[in-house]
């Protein structure tokens, strides 16, 4: 293989050198994806390994909203409600949280392909459980156990369609991820939908088994997608990372200057940020760019998760209840129609949204979240007052205007955002800490909303306006732009952190006993530039 410098690059190369050139040639190759033969076979293995593995969530989410509207659930669990309800629902979260301990670890150590195998396949033994349940405590206990298998294919799959991605795709690729939500909640509706009339057992235990649809995918194609190039470059497996890259980057071509600075970006990267996690990870944490990063994704996972969407995600039959909509047919009529209209709107912004700015992007759909909420919630309590058939409508078409504007930022943009937001080497801690506060979020309101809807009605929903208004703030203060930069050169988002690397790095050879380097360093982190032999 050739072992020449990428492009003839100098030896002492700027730090932004090959970011620069793998950004020019990138926009250069005017060849779409589709007429690539390997890029496209790469992206068609990763609609079910990677992509479509949030289709779980949904699936779960629009089958817990069917659950409440089919007899023959609620006659066999007595008809959960308020905190027995919520424990159900929110179990799923929990499982999440329990296991997110766990996962970072693990998707670090054994690469980004095993833990969505591991998930997967628990998901399938959970799935089964949950069809097979006899009693409220096993179904409970299923859903933990699919919590808990979900958020390992959640973490390797977000992290390897960002690593795996060719830059040009990249941000369309990260934007389809939520997209599968959707498509696994329009599965769910139509078969709650189908089997809600059952007068049997088998008009839930059906949606239950068919939950394992998408592990069922993972399992069978996920050791025909390659391994995450950078995590084969951080094992030092640098020859088979590269082959990976010709292969599906350059479409076999070994000379091809696009893959060898790509190849080269990575490597650099890879060292400098590999050299700064050799210091503890809370003195990695420690550092302002480190802890901007933790809060903003934080902040972003409570967002997704307590701006109100929670209230059609899983408790749309008690919000319909609550305007005169008690017919369960009706229910599933509008749930479906709901989930396929997210689906749309959903996946067309999935390709438009990584077009725009993310910071701006966020700000437009915040505040219409805003707008459209406290309108529903004005309308909700209309209704309340006088019956008026216009307000219970208002309110149904207001959800259906909502879906859009949650979809434009809160389901487009988080992992695409995040994969950017995190360097490498705490990419994965960084996707496991927003889904720890995702999941935790997720709990807690799974399981206060029923309760809140039950003894508060109406009113509960102010408590998502307040926090709604929170929401706009925070973005316009806090959050950064990311949009139209490598990862590489993302590694050095906030502008001091070049020289937190550069100062971790002297430190560290000064250890070593390479002093005689530390005059190199004034142009930046050690730079090899070569492609393996």
């Amino acid at each position: 293989m050739d072992s020449r410098r990428v492009g003839a690059q100098d030896n002492h190369m700027q730090p932004q050198s090959n970011d620069t050139i793998v950004s020019q040639l990138a926009e250069q190759d005017k060849v779409p994806w589709y007429c690539k033969p390997n890029l496209r076979l790469l992206y068609l293995l990763m609609l079910p390994t990677c992509i479509g593995v949030e289709m779980t969530s949904g699936f779960d989410a629009s089958m817990v909203n069917g659950l409440q509207a089919i007899p023959s659930w609620l006659d066999y669990y007595d008809h959960p409600r308020s905190a027995s309800l919520g424990l159900m629902s929110a179990m799923y979260s929990l499982g999440s949280v329990g296991a997110l301990p766990f996962v970072s670890s693990i998707v670090d150590k054994f690469g980004r392909r095993f833990p969505i195998l591991l998930g997967g396949t628990i998901s399938i033994i959970g799935a089964i459980l949950q069809g097979s349940a006899s009693t409220f405590t096993m179904f409970i206990f299923a859903r933990f156990i699919l919590g808990s298998a979900n958020v390992f294919c959640v973490v390797a799959a977000s992290s390897m369609i960002g690593e795996l991605s060719h830059p040009k795709e990249r941000a369309v690729m990260g934007c389809l991820f939520n997209t599968s939500y959707a498509l696994g909640a329009v599965t769910a509706a139509g078969v709650t939908l189908t089997t809600f009339a059952m007068t049997n057992n088998w008009g839930w235990r059906i949606p239950s088994f068919v939950q394992m649809v998408p592990s069922l995918l993972q399992v069978s194609f996920i050791f025909f997608l390659p391994e995450s190039p950078r995590w084969l470059v951080s094992q030092g497996r640098k020859t088979e990372a590269y082959a990976i890259l010709v292969k599906y980057h350059g479409e076999g071509d070994e000379n091809s200057d696009f893959v060898k600075a790509e190849y080269s970006q990575i490597e650099q990267t890879l060292e400098a940020e590999l050299t700064v996690a050799k210091i503890s990870q809370k003195d990695v944490f420690s550092t302002p760019g480190m802890r901007k990063r933790v809060i903003v994704a934080a902040f972003l996972a409570l967002f997704t998760q307590w701006c109100g969407i929670g209230l059609m995600s899983q408790y749309l039959s008690p919000v319909l209840d609550s305007i005169g909509v008690r017919d369960n047919r009706t229910k599933h009529i509008i749930n479906l129609s709901r989930v396929s209209w997210s689906f749309v709107n959903g996946t067309i912004f999935s390709f438009l949204v990584p077009r725009y700015p993310r910071r701006s992007t966020f700000l437009v759909c915040t505040i219409t979240v805003f707008v459209l909420f406290t309108a529903w919630t004005i309308a909700t309590a209309e209704y309340s007052f006088n019956q008026s058939k216009v307000s219970a409508h208002l309110v149904i078409v207001l959800i259906f205007l909502y879906s859009p504007a949650y979809n434009l930022g809160f389901n487009a943009l988080p992992y695409a955002f995040l994969v950017e937001l995190f360097p490498f080497h705490v990419r994965a801690r960084g996707i496991a800490l927003y889904q720890w506060w995702l999941r935790g979020a997720g709990f807690f309101d799974q399981f206060v909303a029923p309760i809140g809807i039950d003894t508060a009605g109406w009113r509960w929903y102010i408590i998502y306006c307040v926090w709604n208004a929170f929401q706009v703030v925070f973005v316009y203060l806090m959050f950064p732009e990311t949009s139209g930069r490598t990862l590489e050169e993302l590694t050095f988002l906030y502008e001091n952190e070049q020289d937190t690397y550069r100062s971790a790095e002297v430190e560290i050879l000064r250890e070593e006993g390479g002093c005689e380097t530390y005059g190199t360093m004034e142009a930046g982190p050690r730079r090899t530039g070569h492609v393996p032999a």
